[in-house]
């Protein structure tokens, strides 16, 4: 079975309203950025590899002037990636496969650091990406690597334990990862299908969607999920799970 660490990439603040579209703008908030370290004896796989290293030092040139106007990088020179797995005495090069739940500029940030990889990501996020007017933070993911396009439900290491699932709406390829660590305990990421506990209590669909009636499905089918007892919903930017989290070296268990 894998054993499955949650990485710190960072934290980003911004207003409120971006996420809770209800509020009245003018209350900030900071969220973490994470990516997942799967370790299997098949390979070493990274869910989402967070916001651009360099960023922080130059958001504008970086990001773009929207992006860097909506939101601020808030995490520390420890919390980027290459030194999150330096941490765990891993280098870039020893990560097998990257799985990008989508092409947002904080889930594909330091997709060039991985050469090596393969890059497994859902044929309409790619087919989506690659069209006039996209979605996708071109600057984050448009490198010359080996993308891999999926459709539908993938098995990464044919064995069960490592299934990334289709969770469209937010974007029109998003997929989210379940990682089943024994017979009885799984995690699943939902990266941006869910951003937090309260969306999917409330189910509140944030500013950025690409189709509001996927989103909605996407969210019911991880809420079914998350209602089986073997099985733990871990969302996309929810600092107050985040602070309970093991982290690092540490597993999740």
């Amino acid at each position: 079975m894998p054993t499955l660490h949650a990485l710190c990439c960072g934290r980003l603040r911004f207003d409120r309203s971006l996420f809770f579209p209800g509020e009245a703008p003018g209350t900030e908030m900071t969220v973490p950025v994470p990516s997942f370290l799967v370790v299997h004896p098949r390979g070493k796989l990274l869910f989402d590899t967070g916001v651009d290293c360099l960023a922080a030092d130059d958001p504008q040139a970086r990001l773009g002037t929207r992006l860097a106007g909506l939101f601020r990088m808030a995490g520390g020179a420890d919390e980027l990636l290459p030194n999150q797995l330096a941490a765990m005495g891993l280098l870039p090069d020893d990560i097998t496969h990257v799985v990008n739940s989508h092409l947002h500029f904080d889930h594909c940030g330091c997709n060039a650091l991985f050469p090596r990889a393969k890059f497994l990501l859902q044929r309409a996020e790619l087919d989506a990406a690659r069209a006039p007017r996209s979605h996708a933070h071109d600057p984050s993911w448009n490198h010359p690597l080996d993308y891999r396009a999926l459709d539908g439900e993938h098995d990464v290491f044919g064995d069960g334990s490592v299934i990334l699932l289709p969770t469209p709406g937010h974007t029109p390829g998003h997929q989210s990862m379940s990682v089943r660590l024994s017979s009885d305990r799984t995690f699943v990421m939902t990266a941006d299908a869910c951003y937090t506990q309260a969306h999917l209590d409330r189910e509140i669909l944030p500013t950025s969607l690409w189709d509001t009636g996927q989103m909605i499905a996407s969210m019911d089918a991880l809420r079914k999920l998350g209602e089986r007892s073997d099985t733990e919903l871990v969302f996309g930017h929810d600092a107050q799970q985040w602070a309970r989290m093991p982290q690092g070296t540490a597993t999740l268990t």
